[in-house]
């Protein structure tokens, strides 16, 4: 099939259907009509677009966690005690690294040892495996919506057994769960793969059913320009709602400067409207996501707090739709439910305390519109290589380092775009690649890298941008010689 941004027809849908459900024995027991059904008798209360759009309405910023496991009782209890301890208002089911591969033989494998051994050996929860009728004891057992979260270029099956399994929101897309997570993945068949996951969820919204889809913000962490995370989002949201899509929260990982990390997630809300808008799908309800800290995390458990709290502050006066929170174990590996419980109180304290505050400044202003016009250089670029079909530009935007995601592992990924910070910490453009920006906004970027280096007393260089990487870790947020 050709790559285009154009609704699949119902022939071509149902044919490469087959070959999807085919892919592990538990694609037998997904049935539509059923599927339709069971979601059409959940409660109200355990939908996750009625929840975020209730939230925006009333200005709410909701919190929700990272967490999965092997098994389905382990899963559940794990959830239940983030829903009851941690104080979650959206709960997750983080996907295994197996699943996210298609390998479920060996997610299969890792069931059986995690069963031997009476603990989890796998880093998710393997949906496929488990099939409808385990999905749907996730969904049954829980008092609030739950998300399937992963990081799969060919998410096809996975996303049936979700959805047939009661699963209300489902994260990801053909460039952001492709680029920042797989190195030889080829970029128009993910996006093919993606549009299916879109138009399954087109033929859901039409049976009257609503089903959240997030495209993944922060793509490889916290050294991303906004203009560049904002621009993949507001692809995949027009991708999306080429299919059908009509509930969209699109997202951003905090990159650490107040004002900008604010002016962010206004402007991804704003940007991604106009460009729906435009486009001819102003029906679209569209929400926002705030992913704190995704760096390197202090080992001391008060230092991981403090940037937890950061985070939660910035999704509080930016008044995102919703925030996913870290936890103090960041920094060791996979946390306790205690410990991630820890880190949604810690996030709920504050976005409490600064719910009514918000940030109104020149200085925001002033970012807002850099990210704007920065943003709009992108995506207005990317329409013109596709010659007005975003699919094929986006694919061409890669090829020609017009799109360019800092630190990704993808071949596809020009990969020369540097970002460094700024002396008050905002992410600036050390080596902007072949982005499209303007000479002012290039101008912009070196003056700032300039203004640092001048303070720090040496000359621009790469250095910045690896002193930038492990600064966090060591309790700053600019990357200052010792």
């Amino acid at each position: 099939m050709e790559l285009e941004n154009k609704r699949i027809n119902d022939d071509e849908f149902y044919k490469i259907r087959k070959e999807a459900l085919a892919q592990w024995p538990t694609g037998k027991e997904v049935d539509l009509d059923a599927s339709f059904t069971y979601h059409k008798n959940l409660p109200e209360h355990k939908i996750f677009s009625k929840k975020l759009l209730k939230a925006k309405k009333s200005g709410t910023t909701l919190i929700q966690p990272r967490a999965g496991v092997a098994l389905i009782n382990e899963h559940i209890k794990l959830l239940a005690y983030l829903q009851d301890n941690g104080e979650a208002d959206l709960l997750p089911t983080t996907i295994d690294s197996y699943t996210r591969q298609n390998r479920f033989q060996k997610a299969e494998e890792g069931i059986e040892e995690s069963i031997k051994l009476n603990k989890s050996m796998l880093n998710g929860f393997p949906a496929v495996n488990h099939g409808v009728a385990g999905c749907r004891q996730i969904i049954e057992a829980l008092d609030i919506p739950v998300q399937v979260r992963h990081g799969t270029p060919d998410a096809r099956l996975l996303t049936e057994i979700a959805y047939a399994g009661g699963f209300t929101s489902y994260e990801g897309g053909g460039i952001s769960y492709n680029i920042p997570y797989a190195k030889n993945a080829d970029l128009a068949k993910t996006i093919l793969d993606w549009q299916y996951v879109d138009r399954l969820t087109g033929i859901y919204e039409e049976a009257g059913i609503s089903i959240n889809r997030e495209p993944f913000g922060p793509l490889t962490g916290t050294l991303v320009p906004p203009c560049i995370s904002h621009a993949v989002a507001i692809i995949e949201s027009l991708l999306a709602a080429e299919q059908g899509v009509r509930n969209i929260t699109v997202g951003y990982g905090q990159c650490g400067n107040l004002l900008q990390d604010v002016a962010a997630i206004q402007t991804l809300q704003s940007l991604t409207d106009e460009y729906l808008r435009e486009r001819g799908h102003g029906d679209v309800a569209v929400t926002t996501v705030l992913h704190q800290w995704m760096g390197g995390f202090p080992q001391d458990e008060a230092k991981a707090f403090a940037v937890i709290s950061w985070g939660s502050t910035v999704a509080a006066l930016a008044h995102a739709t919703k925030v996913i929170v870290k936890t103090p174990h960041e920094a060791m590996g996979i946390p306790t439910m205690e410990a991630n419980a820890q880190g949604l109180r810690c996030t709920k304290q504050i976005i409490t305390m600064l719910g009514d505050q918000g940030v109104d400044t020149n200085s925001l202003m002033d970012e807002k519109v850099i990210i704007s016009a920065e943003t709009r250089c992108i995506v207005d670029k990317v329409f013109e290589l596709g010659n007005g079909d975003i699919a094929k530009g986006a694919v061409r935007a890669f090829q020609a380092g017009v799109l360019d995601v800092p630190f990704a592992p993808s071949r596809f990924n020009a990969g020369k775009v540097l970002p460094a910070r700024d002396n008050h910490g905002a992410i600036r453009f050390f080596d902007p690649g072949s982005l499209p920006l303007t000479g002012e906004l290039l101008d912009f970027h070196k003056q700032k890298i300039a203004v640092r280096a001048k303070h720090e007393k040496r000359e621009p260089s790469f250095q910045m941008v690896i002193d930038d990487v492990y600064a966090i870790s060591k309790g700053r947020l600019v990357g200052r010689p010792n």
